[in-house]
């Protein structure tokens, strides 16, 4: 079959058997799609979330591409690379729709390339029961077994690749190399990096592990493939068993993405003019009943000063905001004693050539305003919405962030 393709948030009709319409609604708990009935038998609307990516399930293959261009898709990934190092797999996404392959190939060359620099190796602490004395005894196991005097408990330091990250890195090629639909080179290449990180204990990672790791100088060219090691464990699904139907998936949350890529780059535009806190926990009543988390939180020596909230949802420039962001956003401003905050949008262009101008006539058009504000009655505190721009070249992108940052700051400094 054809695959199906769709927009996030977008829907399309199509033909569907009851077994494929339950492997569908299962595939990811029910957060990647809805299918709803129609009016004619055997056709069902399917409606995508706030998802994008892949899903092969029971002779289908649902393909769903962001609103936003297909090439921006890496770099919201805020992997730290230039465009050119990706420009390869964005030209494959932008050919064949399906982010997998795309993916898979960045990540097989990621590590290639990590690995090329030298497979990071360090001193550890071990324990073990030997014949002979190594390191020094180890009081407490060998007290644990008194009167055996061979073999020994042994404490000794060794240097070793054995490390988080490189069980973390090799727990992610694996995953890969499992998967359906990857390109011969890049199978390759993983069968390689298997080779290399031979020495290396498997692990059944979670992918917040990789919160766990400690970058240094000495470790900080993992940083890069670690990331995109940390995507393909949260996000490649091998197999879920529906039934007698085996499905994988490939899915991006472009909400969490979106957050991810906002807050990084505000915290390195900001450094030394505001501090960026992000997920800031705290309270809105007196006794502490009612939590709080604000996705940012700007402070000027040590002083809140403005608050933020990153709101993935598409809209467009001259709209405001939402009930429910504004009352999320209002609470904010008020339990923290700050005049003012902002709902941070990503700016949907795929229906306007506002931002970008008129391709049919040939005209350019004056970019919107980013936002509007209201002012909460009897309150006085002022409420605005930004719509943030992903629509043009990664260049363009950094100065529409670069602008939102100085926007920020001189709200904050008032």
């Amino acid at each position: 079959m054809e695959p199906i393709t769709l927009s996030e948030y977008g829907s399309v009709v199509v033909r569907l058997n009851d077994e494929q319409v339950d492997a569908l609604q299962q595939t990811g708990g029910g957060s990647y799609l809805t299918v709803e009935p129609t009016e004619r038998p055997g056709y069902r609307r399917v409606t995508a979330h706030n998802y994008v990516g892949s899903i092969n399930v029971s002779g289908l293959q649902v393909l769903i591409k962001p609103k936003i261009p297909l090439r921006n898709l890496f770099l919201l990934l805020e992997v730290g690379l230039r465009e050119r190092d990706w420009q390869d797999e964005a030209a494959l996404f932008e050919t064949t729709g399906d982010l997998l392959p795309a993916f898979v190939s960045f990540f097989a060359r990621a590590t290639e390339t990590t690995i090329a620099r030298g497979l990071y190796h360090s001193y550890q602490e071990q324990r073990d029961r030997l014949v002979a004395l190594r390191g020094r005894v180890d009081i407490t196991h060998q007290l644990a077994h008194p009167g055996v005097v061979v073999p020994t408990a042994c404490r000794f330091t060794e240097f070793t690749a054995d490390l988080i990250e490189n069980s973390y890195l090799k727990a992610a090629v694996s995953q890969s190399l499992q998967m359906a639909g990857v390109q011969p080179i890049d199978r390759r290449r993983f069968m390689r990096h298997l080779v290399m990180l031979e020495e290396v204990s498997d692990v059944r990672h979670h992918h917040d592990d990789y919160n766990q790791v400690v970058f240094t100088r000495l470790n900080e060219h993992y940083k890069l493939t670690l990331r995109l090691a940390e995507l393909v464990l949260a996000n490649l699904t091998l197999q879920d068993t529906i039934g007698q139907t085996r499905a994988s998936s490939f899915m991006l949350d472009m909400n969490e993405l979106f957050e991810r890529f906002v807050t990084e780059r505000l915290r390195r535009i900001l450094r030394g003019r505001l501090n960026v806190k992000d997920q800031y926990k705290d309270r809105l009543d007196h006794d502490g009943d009612v939590r709080i988390q604000p996705d940012l939180l700007f402070s000027t020596s040590g002083a809140a000063s403005f608050v933020a909230d990153i709101k993935y949802k598409l809209i467009d420039s001259t709209a405001t905001g939402r009930n429910a962001d504004y009352y999320q956003l209002l609470a904010y401003t008020t339990a923290l004693d700050i005049p003012e905050g902002v709902l941070i949008y990503c700016l949907d262009t795929s229906h306007s050539d506002t931002a970008t101008g008129n391709a049919s006539t040939g005209k350019s058009a004056q970019p919107p305003a980013p936002g509007s504000s209201i002012r909460v009655r009897h309150a006085g505190k002022v409420l605005h919405t930004y719509a943030l721009d992903l629509s043009g070249d990664p260049d363009a992108v950094d100065r529409n962030v670069d602008d939102l940052a100085g926007w920020i700051a001189d709200r904050a400094a008032k």
